[in-house]
């Protein structure tokens, strides 16, 4: 029996439920030997369900909707009550996991990136429960250029997972602070995907921030100049993304530096030089603070 196809805007019809979205995905894992692939893809959500439980998101674990593995990671639905608690503490216990993991592991080192989302959905135990344009723009978030260069840029060593959060979620959970995830821990992004008709402002959070992205971080360029300590300004007490001030930073592409900084930052790159708190940036390998790294650095 053929499913009916509603026709767009011939009539009202009862709004899908929210579910919230939760997705990773493995760095690099099309270029592991085809004998790994098999074993990386029954590993990935293992580890996740490892960190829902350190977490204590019992509940969260146990009610998963329309969970899928995707061969190079893992996607499902949830309850978008649990949104502030995934946010914080999971996806700082996730890296952490993996961190534990990769220290010891003999295989491959599993580095994640992550992307959190919520809309309507529909979620009536039918075979096509969870398919609509919120799952849809949370994969468009996963593969978007921001949160893969950031990865890039961080040491394998250190960081284990870049996550990107929509614009919904930040709005609703962490402007709203209903999260232990401060705004000050994020960073705007333009996410785009590389031929796709897709560009979304969004939100780029880092648990532990490594290499260049650490570096820039930690020379502010009064300290350089003057060899003092640099005090907190009063556009850091502004909500970020708001009004232009605070720590908002902007990325259209590229790597970027999150975490709590303050003061007026310079970025000399090969192509691009850049002086100011606020960081409007259009493409490459991004950062804020003083970048003197070596090739050697990039990852």
């Amino acid at each position: 029996m053929p499913v009916p196809m509603p026709h767009p805007y011939a009539e009202s019809r009862p709004l899908p439920p929210y579910r919230a979205l939760f997705a990773v995905d493995a760095k690099d894992f099309t270029g592991l030997p085809a004998a790994q692939h098999g074993p990386v893809s029954q590993l990935i959500p293992q580890l996740v369900e490892q960190a829902l439980e350190r977490s204590g998101l019992h509940q969260l674990r146990d009610a998963q909707r329309f969970p899928a593995n995707t061969g190079d990671g893992v996607v499902f639905g949830f309850d978008p009550v649990h949104l502030p608690f995934v946010l914080w503490p999971f996806l700082g216990v996730l890296d952490g996991v993996l961190g534990s993991y990769n220290r010891q592991a003999v295989g491959p080192r599993i580095r994640l990136r992550a992307s959190i989302h919520v809309g309507p959905l529909p979620d009536g135990g039918e075979p096509g429960d969870g398919n609509g344009t919120a799952r849809n723009d949370m994969h468009r978030l996963l593969d978007s250029r921001p949160v893969k260069a950031i990865l890039a840029a961080a040491s394998e060593e250190v960081t284990h997972l870049a996550a990107i959060v929509s614009d919904r979620v930040y709005e609703d959970v962490v402007l709203g602070a209903y999260t232990g995830l401060h705004p000050d821990r994020c960073v705007e992004v333009a996410a785009t995907v590389e031929g796709k008709n897709f560009a979304q402002r969004a939100w780029l959070y880092v648990p532990s921030p490594s290499g260049n992205l650490v570096r820039a971080g930690l020379q502010p360029r009064e300290e350089i100049q003057d060899a003092g300590p640099t005090g907190p300004t009063e556009a850091q007490g502004k909500r970020p993304g708001k009004d232009g001030s605070g720590n908002s930073q902007h990325v259209g592409e590229g790597a970027a530096v999150m975490g709590d900084i303050g003061g007026d930052f310079t970025y000399t790159g090969p192509s691009t030089t850049y002086r100011g708190t606020n960081q409007h940036w259009g493409s490459g390998d991004n950062v804020a603070g003083d970048k003197r790294a070596g090739a050697g650095d990039h990852q």
